[in-house]
């Protein structure tokens, strides 16, 4: 049984997210800063970290990932609010950020269309067993988190709602 959890001061679990996490563009209007998110508990033998942002209710067919960071320290047990919505040139131990589907890098927050129900946003923290996971710069998401995946001893996941 792990005790790996993953929490935020700024939400709870099955919470509405802000509109300061709202993405700013096509018709957003909030100010698209990642929220502050912590964890603690991972597993034995974690070298690393990466964090997604996942949305399975949008209407794509395939959902939305808006947010993918990577190559995490694992001295690092918590993401500053508005972290994510940097250029990702320079985190240092913070880790490394993949493209997201708006087709920027760093954090893209909810956007749902306007008028559907509340979509949820997964945040899940992966302890990896590896401390890089040695990849280009310009690899896209995709091959990202088929790297992810393929080295996750744990996840922890947070769940926030949304609604326009």
């Amino acid at each position: 049984m792990s005790n790996f959890a993953l929490t935020s001061p700024e939400f709870n679990d099955q919470d509405p997210l802000q509109l300061v996490h709202e993405f700013d563009g096509y018709d957003g209007s909030g100010q698209n800063r990642s929220p502050w998110l912590q964890w603690q508990g991972a597993p034995e033998g974690t070298r690393s970290f990466a964090l997604t942002l996942y949305d399975p209710d949008a209407p794509t067919g395939s959902g939305f990932w808006h947010w993918i960071l990577f190559d995490i320290d694992s001295s690092v047990t918590q993401l500053a609010a508005g972290l994510g919505s940097t250029d990702g040139t320079d985190l240092g131990a913070s880790g490394t950020h993949a493209a997201n589907d708006y087709g920027a890098i760093g954090y893209g927050g909810p956007c749902p269309p306007k008028g559907l129900s509340v979509h949820r946003y997964i945040f899940t923290v992966h302890a990896l067993g590896v401390p890089k996971l040695g990849l280009p710069t310009n690899a896209t998401n995709a091959v990202v988190r088929f790297f992810i995946y393929q080295n996750t001893l744990a996840t922890a996941i947070l769940t926030g709602l949304y609604k326009r």
